[in-house]
């Protein structure tokens, strides 16, 4: 429980604290793996592309130098950039196999398959790049957003006003305050929804929408959003990825709504880019006559006489007509939006200074630090949060800043002190009955319901709907080289079970052939394979790729860790446990939330692989496998 006996202040500092440990621990673990690591490791690991070619530099539309490259090489691996990180650039000498890093770094503006986008700063040596041998790109330690969370801390802690009264009434007891007035009826939604749109439009300080998996809390959320506008000109809507940024963004587009979205998009394609502020600043009617005095402030320094004595006079004089226009662009396009949207780092941005908003929306609110949500709270009067705290928490890297409360996200807390302000959705729309229950009555006190639609779906007539496959009493054959024990592999000592991952690609195969391959091409039945272990995953795949079984099928299969599938759904999903020692150790499936999000993708069949003996020591997972085996 929260002991309100510790002040607001108290708190917030004790959370700085934690902030920095978290902080020096995940620059200490960057630094070590970075002299560590091989460039062909990082590579692997989606941390690097290397070899790269420069494609061109330009000046973009916000006037920053941007360089774009394009990787020639391991073009099929999943990497870790994305828009706004930090990256340095290195070169590798042909001969001496020596490594030169580059002394600037850049951010990453863009990224597209095997095409990236860098600004980098003004003055950047680019035909330095262009004549490295052997170039690469490395993601870089990201200092920026500590800054901005610890700042945003800052703020808080001495906060006046609304950030001050809203900083007391989440460490506190004290009631939120609400409006009063008759429900209003939306006949697209179910009970709850509708619930939670009236607690949100009844909120003056603080509402929270928990949506269970499959529960519509999208839909939910775009509803209260659509429902604020007619009160309010503006809100603020962020997240804590720019997958969800772009998630909550394009549905809101779908409802006709003017949404401005601050930061690039992570799925690329041309409905997103339209609303980015990029691309409608480049599309306002103004912009070639500022492009124009750019480039001529540009050649005015380039080409500078020696005793020019007007020189500064001309540049200020451009300078301003630049600036001028910049203010009526910007001016027009935040005028016209009805919805800013960014991530809650990119709520920092200069962009949004002296911008105020009623209402700021945070979705998936349980899954960003609470000093996260500090950086666009200094903006707004009021919060809605959105997410579900028993589902993926927060990444802490440091052990005791976890033990010490930093995983404790805003939205755990407030449910926690104040749940008169939170609306649970209770009917899902995704998973066969039999899938959700096990989940409804471990984390959400049985009280999700199944819509009736979805209660009996299923691919195979008369089938289980959740399967559990006990690895620990499958016999390999005598001349196997591997055995259904768990192992560390690479240097990274992720751990891997490869008996475990065979079989699963035998369970699934299986099962395809009782479906028969015609009706999974026609009817286009996806599937997930999970693992909690990043090197279980790759494993995996590299023997999906292998399997001729499962060529005709592969567009429909996608294998992820748990993380990887947040937010997403399949027909069937596949999990590999990995976890098969004698001491009955499970290491971080021990936090449950995970494992709530891996079972509740499958909408109609759950296939888990694992070894019984050494998970049912723990009682969530002895629960689960009675009720499996008692369907």
């Amino acid at each position: 429980m929260v002991n309100v006996q510790t002040s607001p202040i108290q708190a917030l500092q004790q959370q700085r604290l934690l902030l920095q440990l978290e902080y020096e621990t995940e620059k200490e673990a960057f630094r070590q793996q970075t002299q560590q690591t091989g460039i062909a490791r990082k590579v692997k690991r989606g941390d690097a592309w290397w070899p790269v070619k420069v494609c061109k530099s330009y000046y973009n539309s916000l006037n920053q130098l941007a360089v774009e490259l394009v990787r020639t090489a391991d073009t099929d691996i999943e990497h870790n950039f994305e828009f706004g990180k930090p990256v340095s650039f290195f070169s590798v000498d042909d001969d001496s196999a020596v490594i030169k890093h580059f002394r600037h770094t850049g951010t990453v503006s863009y990224v597209d398959g095997d095409r990236m986008v860098v600004t980098v700063p003004d003055g950047f040596p680019v035909i330095d790049l262009q004549n490295a041998e052997q170039l690469g790109i490395q993601l870089s330690f990201d200092e920026t957003s500590y800054r901005l969370m610890m700042e945003a801390l800052d703020r808080a802690i001495k906060g006046k006003g609304r950030l001050g009264y809203l900083r007391d009434l989440f460490y506190s007891h004290q009631k939120p305050e609400t409006f009063v007035f008759p429900s209003m009826h939306f006949p697209y939604l179910n009970a709850t929804q509708e619930d939670a749109v009236n607690m949100v439009l009844r909120a003056k300080d603080v509402a929270i929408v928990h949506g269970p998996p499959g529960t519509g809390k999208t839909t939910t959320l775009v509803e209260a959003i659509r429902e604020t506008l007619m009160r309010e000109n503006q809100v603020l809507v962020c997240a804590q990825s720019n997958m969800a940024v772009d998630w909550i963004s394009e549905k809101l587009v779908d409802r006709g709504i003017n949404v401005l979205r601050i930061g690039n998009p992570t799925r690329v394609n041309d409905k997103m880019l339209s609303f980015t502020y990029e691309r409608r600043f480049e599309a306002h009617p103004d912009y070639p006559h500022l492009w124009a005095i750019r480039k001529a402030i540009r050649d005015l320094r380039s080409h500078r006489k020696r005793g020019d004595e007007k020189f500064h006079q001309k540049l200020e004089s451009l300078k301003g007509r630049a600036t001028e226009l910049e203010i009526r662009i910007n001016n027009d396009l935040f005028g016209e939006a009805r919805v800013i949207a960014s991530t809650l780092v990119s709520s920092a941005n200069r962009l949004l200074d002296g911008h105020k908003f009623g209402t700021l929306f945070i979705d998936e609110a349980a899954q960003a630090l609470e000093a996260a949500c500090w950086i666009p709270l200094r903006r707004v009067s009021r919060v809605v949060l959105a997410g579900d705290h028993c589902q993926l928490p927060p990444t802490v890297k440091s052990i005791a800043a976890l033990k010490a409360g930093l995983g404790k996200t805003l939205m755990e807390r407030i449910v926690e002190i104040h749940p008169e302000a939170v609306t649970l959705l209770k009917v899902q729309y995704r998973m066969n009955d039999d899938i959700m229950r096990f989940s409804s009555n471990y984390f959400y006190d049985g009280q999700v319901e199944s819509a009736p639609e979805v209660k009996y779906r299923s691919i195979l007539d008369l089938d289980t709907p959740m399967t559990w496959i006990d690895t620990s009493q499958l016999e390999l054959p005598a001349d196997s080289d591997v055995s259904f024990k768990e192992e560390f592999v690479g240097e990274s000592f992720g751990r891997i079970n490869k008996a475990e991952a065979e079989v699963t690609l035998l369970a699934l195969q299986h099962y395809f052939n009782q479906i028969g391959k015609q009706r999974l091409l026609d009817e286009r039945i996806d599937v997930g394979i999970i693992s909690p272990y990043r090197a279980q995953v790759q494993y995996l795949r590299r023997l999906l790729m292998k399997r001729e079984f499962f060529k005709p099928f592969r567009r429909y299969i996608s294998v992820n860790t748990v993380d990887g599938f947040q937010g997403q759904e399949r027909d069937v999903i596949v999990i590999s446990m990995v976890r098969s020692n004698d001491d009955g150790q499970i290491g971080f499936l021990r936090d449950l939330r995970r494992m709530n999000v891996a079972i509740t993708r499958a909408r109609m069949k759950l296939i888990i692989l694992g070894d019984v003996p050494t998970l049912t020591r723990h009682p969530f997972y002895h629960q689960l496998w009675q009720y499996i085996d008692n369907l």
